[in-house]
Parts: structure tokens; C-alpha cells; sequence
């Protein structure tokens, strides 16, 4: 069997995963989800994105998307496609974390979304592809309301391939 993969983003009510570079909201439960589902994983990420996650990655393997043949990483492997990604993974599973073209590239092969649906609109700024029913359901979803160490209520929100 080979490797299973995931897409985990946090978006918000509008669609927007950030206004132009990095992360428009400071959600310490969202950052704990994040790292609790991807520990230990091996991560994709677009080059931009993965240029402002430097430092990031404790124990995790990064998956650098790239069309710079020359570009090396200085934490983890370029990888060239979603399937040079998933042959480097093996049987592991692979978690697509950004930016906005590594997720609509990565979204066609994907078998589940964890998604935090964030309740604050950006008005604009880089979007998330839509996740349309069919293909995808909702298997699981946790809501929580804004307290003193996050801003906004959010969802975390499972979503399997139907089909």
C-alpha cells in the first residue's frame, strides 16, 4: 500500500488561508492540533511556504515542492510532483500544509482533509480550493469557542474521499 494523503489547513469563513505571507490569526489550539496530527510526518509544502516554517520542523520531514531542479533544502527534500512526494513517503502518510498551490495541486489526490475552519473572515487574500460534496464528507468535526488564548471560534472538521 502506498502512502496516504492528507491535507491540513486552517481556513477561514470567507476561504482564505492568509492574506499574502504567513498566518493571519494566532490560535494556540489550532497550532497543538496541528502539530499533534503531524508529528512525526512527513510534511509537502510549497517552497514559499516552507521558507517561512524554517525553525518549525522538530520532528517532522519536509517535503519541499519545487520546479527549481537546483533548489536543496537545508531541513528535509525537494520533491519535484505529488507522486515523487508519496515514492519518498513510501507507505507513510503525507500531510500537505501550503501554500495555495501545493494544496489545489495536492487536492485531486488527497484521500482526507483536516480542516480548521476558522470563524473570521479575511475579505481577501490567498485562497483555499473549495472542498465540494461529492467528492468529499464530513466524518468528524470538534467545535470550539474563542477563550482568552484564541481570538476566534473554530471546527476542526475530518473529511474523507466519498469515492
Amino acid at each position: 500500500m502506498g502512502a496516504r494523503l492528507t491535507i491540513i489547513a486552517a481556513v477561514s469563513a470567507d476561504g482564505f488561508i492568509s492574506r499574502g505571507t504567513g498566518v493571519p490569526w494566532d490560535l494556540p489550539r489550532d497550532r497543538a492540533h496541528f502539530r499533534a496530527a503531524t508529528a512525526g510526518q512527513w510534511l509537502l509544502i510549497g517552497r514559499r511556504t516552507y521558507q517561512e516554517m524554517l525553525g518549525w520542523f522538530q520532528d517532522h520531514t519536509p517535503l519541499v515542492l519545487t520546479r527549481d531542479p537546483s533548489f536543496t533544502p537545508p531541513v528535509g527534500k525537494a520533491v519535484s510532483s505529488i507522486e515523487d512526494a508519496l515514492a519518498q513517503a513510501g507507505s507513510r502518510e503525507v500531510f500537505v500544509c501550503g501554500g495555495s498551490a501545493a494544496y489545489t495541486t495536492a487536492l485531486p489526490h488527497a484521500q482526507r482533509l483536516l480542516i480548521t475552519h476558522v470563524e473570521t473572515a479575511l475579505g481577501a487574500g490567498v485562497p483555499f480550493p473549495a472542498i465540494d460534496s461529492p467528492p468529499w464528507r464530513l466524518v468528524a468535526e470538534q467545535t470550539h469557542a474563542a477563550d482568552a488564548e484564541n481570538a476566534h471560534a473554530m471546527r476542526f472538521a475530518e473529511y474523507q474521499r466519498a469515492c
